[in-house]
């Protein structure tokens, strides 16, 4: 069962790099996707250390920075109140 799961895997990963390489989509969106999860991070950290609320802290962990990294701004808003309004 693992020779077939390693199977899928290596394909997977040869038509990923065929994609990628051959059809001239380059690399331009793991960029644009790695600058988003920073902004997602830099949003969350300055709801955490502004002190706006002292009570108020927001994780750093992968369902808070997928919220943020798909809503955007007001990602961080929903989970500011959201924190708000479960304590």
């Amino acid at each position: 069962m693992k020779t077939i799961w390693l199977g899928v895997l290596l394909f997977s990963a040869v038509m990923l790099l065929y994609v990628t390489i051959f059809k001239k989509i380059g690399f331009a969106w793991v960029n644009k996707f790695m600058f988003h999860i920073v902004l997602a991070a830099l949003g969350l950290y300055i709801v955490n250390y502004s002190g706006i609320l002292a009570s108020v802290y927001i994780p750093l962990n992968p369902v808070t920075l997928s919220t943020v990294f798909i809503l955007g701004l007001p990602g961080v808003a929903l989970l500011f109140a959201l924190k708000i309004m479960l304590i």
